[in-house]
């Protein structure tokens, strides 16, 4: 009998006193538990004090016994491979003697831990860790159970092939069954295990779970009442899975399944909410949709409009009930994303009546990137109703429309942001809305000039998507309404409102194109004025409007009324930015726009923009071959400043036609231009006179 390993006195202790200086938040003393880690990781053994800790030194506090376990597994996912044999035993033969810890903190970590262990490639080489986890569930003791259940799970989930292959000898074939048998346990947590250790298979059909399958449906339809939310979860997104890959076994079932969906999308938990929502999304997808679904919309609809309204959350998220005019405040870096340069032959494409599609300046989630979490309302408002709407199309609008206009009326004004997200009026449904929209447009108008900044801003996205309608009707009718107070709103004090009405109106010049011209001086009036108004991020937006608007009207703007309105404001933040400044990116794409509008107009600001487009290419040349010579030395190059510029020099010979001939004479151009085309995965010029990547 080989003698068991007991700790040090003094060296439990020292590691003891290391665990909690960790717990410190002074950065000197993590730093110097970091060095002290890795020379302590020098030793063997080190990693038993940590596994005895955890697991056999039950007067500490479990949060420190559980950081011992962290730690633990850290050093196993980087260092396990040199962990002596004896060591490696130990710890696997301590976390099975106290997977029933009665912290559940500690099963917690105790499971963690194992599963680390078992995707270091260790469950062929530990085959007693299965079996003894699957008896382990027998056990009378409740903590013994549902510490062994909680292991399982996360193997389940970390190796599920492994765990359906002849290297293990399928031993799926035993766990299955097993695991159908423990949902009926009278444990709510053992019940939720059990189904969330069968789900880890459905998506990949797992021979062993298909062989029982009906067993596991009459399970699930057994659980529909169950009174804890996190069996009726993990029941809802079986059945999401299970629509997937075996709906022939749910089609003889499936209105008791619509039914059931239908309460389980009213869940009064969100997290069930959120898995009930899925199955309408992946129902969509099904042939048999349609059919199932045509007696159940006058339930259905009702519920999915329902969730569209912001929760309490989202609203102080989204600060929708605090109206303060925060314009004046400047934008942090974080609230500015990466932004990668369009090029201009992709842009122009609208011009030929392509490329229409996915063109969004808004991204369709402008107004909700505050939000960082998938809830209910971003998965109903958004996907659920816009793919029922492209299956059923028109048919729709009778359920729907008496409570879209409802809620655009209601006197609570959080109901109101309901109606301005209507991704089903504007895809599958748009043709069936058509003769809706002169009564609806004044209203949606009328909500632009809301005092809640957040409706004010989902109107603006909502009015965009019905830019094309606009258009197609008589100027005063809706388009000149809809102008007049989208540039207003341009001017909001409200920094998301102008965000939105900025992006909105770069959607209506695209529709609109020469149908502006008349209001050029207005328009150009507001965005200039917006120069001095917005702070970082919505000048980016800016730039895009004026770019966008360039190339819609053309050479309608070369004017010397509307240049001497528009270009100093541009050549004053040309001036600002230095070469290394990416917002130089939206700017050139703006300014190439406007030179191939302006045309010879655009001469007398022509020669420094040419230079220092000329320079832009030069030096990130320069840095490319220092680069490619000395990789360890020099940073490769952000190409994309070469390829802007060059744009923007495409533009100007578009604009400017037999007028470049002196900027191209009187520099090198020609021989950068020939260098660009030696460098790989540069650009090359596209066939409508652009570069592209």
């Amino acid at each position: 009998c080989r003698m068991e390993w007991q700790p040090d006195e003094q060296g439990l202790q020292q590691v003891l006193q290391l665990l909690k200086d960790s717990q410190s938040p002074d950065t000197a003393t993590q730093r110097a538990v970091q060095e002290k880690l890795e020379q302590l990781n020098q030793f063997p053994d080190f990693n038993n004090y940590l596994i005895f800790v955890l697991t056999s030194l039950k007067s500490e506090d479990e949060p420190t016994r559980s950081l011992s376990g962290l730690i633990l597994k850290n050093n196993v996912k980087a260092h396990y491979q040199n962990f002596p044999p004896l060591v490696a035993d130990f710890i696997k033969r301590e976390c099975l003697n106290n997977i029933g810890d009665p912290s559940p903190l500690i099963r917690a970590t105790i499971g963690i831990l194992i599963t680390t262990i078992a995707s270091k490639g260790e469950l062929q080489t530990w085959p007693e860790l299965l079996p003894q986890l699957c008896n382990l569930l027998n056990s009378e003791d409740y903590n013994t159970c549902e510490g062994s259940f909680g292991a399982l799970q996360k193997i389940c989930e970390d190796s599920s092939e492994l765990l359906d292959s002849d290297a293990l000898n399928r031993p799926l074939n035993i766990m299955i069954p097993k695991f159908l048998q423990f949902f009926k346990h009278c444990s709510p947590k053992i019940r939720s295990h059990a189904i969330a250790c069968v789900n880890q298979f459905i998506s990949s059909r797992a021979q062993a779970l298909m062989d029982h399958i009906d067993t596991f449906i009459e399970s699930l339809f057994a659980l529909a009442g169950d009174e804890d939310c996190e069996v009726r979860k993990n029941v809802c997104r079986a059945l999401v899975m299970l629509l997937e890959v075996r709906i022939d076994r749910l089609i003889p079932h499936m209105h008791s399944i619509i039914q059931y969906m239908l309460q389980r999308t009213q869940d009064p938990d969100e997290n069930v909410s959120l898995e009930a929502c899925e199955f309408w999304l992946t129902l969509a997808e099904q042939p048999v949709c349609k059919e199932a679904l045509s007696g159940h919309l006058v339930q259905l609809i009702p519920i999915l409009v329902n969730g569209m309204k912001y929760s309490e959350i989202d609203i102080i998220l989204l600060k929708g009930d605090v109206e303060e005019e925060d314009d004046t405040v400047p934008d942090s870096e974080q609230d500015i994303k990466p932004r990668f340069h369009k090029s201009r032959t992709v842009t122009l494409q609208h011009e030929g009546g392509e490329g229409e599609e996915g063109e969004d300046h808004d991204d369709d989630d402008d107004d909700d990137d505050t939000l960082s979490d998938w809830n209910l309302r971003e998965c109903v408002q958004r996907p659920a109703l816009d793919v029922l709407a492209n299956v059923f199309r028109d048919e729709l609008l009778p359920h729907l429309l008496p409570l879209l206009k409802g809620l655009l009326f209601h006197p609570d004004w959080s109901s109101r942001t309901c109606e301005s997200h209507p991704p089903p009026l504007s895809s599958g449904c748009m043709q069936g809305m058509v003769p809706y929209l002169p009564e609806l447009m004044p209203h949606l108008i009328q909500c632009l000039c809301d005092k809640k900044a957040l409706v004010r801003s989902i109107a603006c996205w909502t009015l965009s998507r019905y830019a094309h309608w606009v258009v197609s009707q008589p100027p005063d009718s809706h388009l000149k309404p809809l102008m007049t107070e989208l540039l207003k709103r341009i001017l909001d004090g409200n920094k998301r409102v102008q965000e939105a009405a900025c992006s909105a109106f770069a959607t209506l010049e695209e529709e609109a194109c020469t149908e502006l011209v008349p209001y050029l001086s207005f328009i150009l009036d507001t965005l200039v004025f917006a120069f001095g108004k917005y702070q970082h991020k919505n000048l980016l937006i800016l730039y895009d409007a004026i770019g966008t608007l360039a190339d819609s009207v053309g050479h309608h703007l070369n004017q010397p009324e509307y240049i001497e309105k528009l270009m100093p404001p541009l050549i004053a933040k040309w001036n600002e930015l230095k070469d290394e400044d990416k917002d130089l990116f939206p700017l050139l794409e703006c300014l190439s726009s406007v030179a191939t509008a302006l045309q010879s107009g655009f001469l007398p600001y022509c020669e420094p923009v040419y230079q220092r487009c000329v320079t832009l290419v030069q030096k990130t040349l320069a840095q490319a071959m220092m680069y490619s010579q000395q990789p360890d030395q020099y940073e490769a190059p952000d190409k994309d400043f070469m390829i802007v510029a060059l744009d923007l020099l495409s533009g100007l010979a578009e604009g400017l036609g037999g007028h470049v001939d002196q900027l191209v004479s009187r520099s090198n151009i020609m021989t950068l231009l020939f260098q660009c085309m030696q460098v790989r995965s540069v650009c090359v010029w596209g066939e409508e006179g652009g570069v592209q990547c």
